[in-house]
């Protein structure tokens, strides 16, 4: 699946989209697995309540499953002006 970074959270990953291979079921599963890749996943990843998921282009949760889903995105919360 594409796992896609924006913001804050790609500048402390360094990348701003990455292919996983992953055996997560749920969001927080695949959030588990990228903290233990390196030191700089596990600063980005360090307090979810801070991060926005959405699962192919549709916000979601930790909780959400990943079954078929092509696209991970994560970022901080968005304010409108």
């Amino acid at each position: 699946m594409q796992v896609l970074y924006f913001a804050w959270v790609r500048e402390r990953i360094g990348v701003p989209r990455e292919s996983v291979e992953s055996s997560a079921k749920t969001v927080a599963e695949l959030v588990s697995e990228l903290r233990g890749r390196e030191a700089r996943y596990d600063l980005a990843f360090s307090d979810m309540t801070a991060i926005r998921v959405a699962l192919d282009q549709e916000l979601s949760d930790l909780g959400a499953s990943l079954v078929g889903v092509r696209e991970v995105a994560f970022f901080p919360p968005m304010t409108g002006g």
